[in-house]
């Protein structure tokens, strides 16, 4: 590891309040796969850059570990279902990122040319995978103690009870993200029912994912609605999987 990445990486240690036992770790959780893709010559080459995925993979259990430890201190008497979304929102993709921004991770990570130009560095998938893996990097470097106090500190702002109540145009978003990840496809919407006069009507909505209704709701609107069907759609598949 050359002199300026060296104290690149010093930089951002300072900036995340912990100082890496092994800064490998740190390099690898910073590194790209199209960097690595790249740069490699030979597979074999002991002193060649490994990318991250490994390290987003392990702090993407950790994160969801740490994140369900804190909720679960934070909001004792809550119910399970709740929690659950609570924990969607702060570990979705859009969150990660804005941690990702907050210390600056994309002036330190390494993307190959093509990934550049593409403006890779901006990109929010990009962006949480890379806080993920920093996560899992901390997690290797110095164990999961270590790592709860870094997602303790960045994300304690977000604990609060007016910033982890979901705003009610983020269940069809939540509920599109967490579709994607767990059956590859989005969710669809039909409306089931109209009833009422026209000044005071109620719709009936359900969410559709894998050909299956997973949450219906009511509302005055049918955005109201679907947006009702979404949430109980989010509570469904985190009572049924534990994976939102």
């Amino acid at each position: 590891m050359d002199e300026e990445r060296l104290h690149s990486l010093k930089e951002l240690q300072g900036r995340l309040g912990y100082r890496f036992n092994d800064t490998a770790f740190l390099d690898r959780a910073l590194t790209h796969k199209s960097f690595v893709h790249q740069s490699n010559t030979s597979p074999l080459d002991p002193s060649e850059k490994v990318a991250n995925e490994v390290l987003e993979f392990l702090g993407d259990a950790v994160l969801t570990l740490a994140v369900s430890h804190l909720l679960a201190l934070a909001f004792p008497d809550a119910h399970e279902g709740i929690l659950s979304l609570k924990r969607s929102h702060l570990v979705r993709q859009s969150t990660l990122a804005h941690l990702s921004k907050e210390l600056q991770l994309e002036q330190h990570l390494l993307l190959g040319k093509g990934e550049l130009l593409n403006g890779g560095g901006k990109k929010s998938s990009i962006l949480a995978n890379t806080y993920e893996a920093l996560i899992g990097a901390i997690y290797m470097d110095s164990g999961f103690r270590q790592a709860m106090e870094i997602v303790e500190r960045q994300l304690t702002p977000y604990l609060q009870p007016e910033t982890t109540v979901l705003h009610v145009d983020d269940y069809k978003s939540l509920l599109q993200e967490q579709a994607q990840r767990i059956h590859k496809q989005s969710p669809k919407y039909q409306v089931l029912h109209e009833s009422g006069p026209d000044h005071d009507k109620r719709f009936q909505a359900s969410a559709v994912i894998a050909d299956e209704v997973k949450g219906i709701g009511w509302g005055k609107s049918k955005k109201e609605a679907e947006q009702e069907a979404a949430k109980r759609a989010l509570e469904e598949l985190a009572l049924s999987n534990d994976q939102v």
